[in-house]
């Protein structure tokens, strides 16, 4: 409804290249005006020859301009005049009447410049706020584009090493080329996927679900099952949910590569919210870790990682023996990182 009004206000003065449509409207005012007044005549006291023709006026300059406006109140202060300003029926002028004349004359002045400098300022304000309009379109235009060339440029680093694998007879160097290639492309899908112009996040569950989609489908396993748990509506600032979305994306690969490697399972993603704290859970009910495990001294690179984003976003994270086997992937986050 706000909007509606705000469009229709916008749209003033009316029939701007019809003004004969506006002068016959603005005298339609006037007759409604005058018919008005003559049935008030008995309910009211004398000295009020006026009072319904101000709205005419105001109607008038608000709807059609400052030139209908002026002729309506012309037009109505020579009927109220002439019909209701003794004596009757005759342009009699005596200090009385030019006070009352004086009267009308500024009330309805008065009435007139504050409407056409209404209607200046809101024009004024349309054109801003169509500028404004435009300007976000662009910016939200070449946002996006500039995003989608970073994510394609790191698409094509991680085709160049794709590329570089074939010339590479190394297995280990092989596997080091396909872990860095994976993870750059899954850094370009993460961009594109999260960052907008408007610089606010997105609902954190149906970001994570898509995720460990992608993660899935690329270990093309079928027999594993990853479910994701998160409150309804939380949204993280982009700059925190990308490292966030690589270490889930390490821990489930690292779930499904060393928890789950010859058989079915289940992938837990569990993110909880109090008080602004985030807490990140990826339990799997694989082969587990060693109770002696030291996740800080692994040889791991997916661990490394890890370790060190969560350091950059100022929080810890840890691998543990499952309560009930498997593995527990926890990263704890500090308020200041929820939104």
């Amino acid at each position: 409804m706000q909007r509606s009004n705000e469009r229709f206000v916008e749209r003033l003065p009316l029939v701007p290249d019809r003004p004969a449509y506006a002068y016959i409207l603005s005298l339609l005012f006037c007759g409604g005006a005058f018919m008005l007044r003559i049935a008030a005549e008995p309910l009211l006291p004398n000295g009020y020859p006026f009072v319904t023709f101000f709205p005419a006026v105001i109607l008038s300059s608000f709807l059609f301009g400052v030139r209908p406006g002026i002729f309506t109140a012309i037009f109505c202060g020579l009927l109220s005049w002439y019909v209701f300003i003794p004596p009757f029926y005759n342009f009699a002028m005596n200090p009385a009447v030019a006070v009352a004349m004086l009267f009308y004359t500024g009330v309805v002045v008065v009435d007139i410049l504050l409407i056409h400098f209404m209607q200046r300022a809101n024009f004024h304000l349309a054109v801003e706020r169509e500028r404004s309009r435009a300007l976000a379109e662009n910016r939200e235009l070449l946002f996006h584009e500039l995003q989608h060339r970073v994510s394609n440029n790191l698409q094509v680093v991680a085709a160049m090493l794709a590329l570089q694998r074939r010339h590479v007879d190394h297995d280990v160097a092989r596997k080091a080329l396909d872990d860095a290639s994976a993870r750059l492309g899954l850094v370009g899908r993460i961009s594109r996927a999260l960052y907008d112009p408007s610089g606010q996040g997105q609902d954190i569950r149906a970001f994570l679900t898509t995720l460990t989609a992608d993660v899935l489908e690329a270990s093309g396993r079928t027999d594993i099952d990853v479910a994701v748990t998160a409150p309804d509506g939380l949204t993280i600032e982009p700059s925190i949910t990308v490292p966030l979305a690589l270490i889930v994306a390490e821990s489930v690969s690292n779930a499904i590569e060393h928890g789950l490697p010859d058989r079915p399972g289940k992938v837990v993603v569990t993110l909880e919210e109090a008080q602004g704290a985030l807490a990140l859970r990826i339990v799997d009910d694989g082969h587990g870790v060693a109770p002696d495990f030291e996740h800080g001294a692994s040889d791991s690179l997916g661990l490394r990682i890890a370790n060190a984003l969560a350091v950059q976003l100022g929080g810890r994270f840890s691998l543990t023996p499952g309560a009930n086997g498997g593995a527990v992937a926890r990263l704890d986050l500090p308020a200041r990182t929820a939104c």
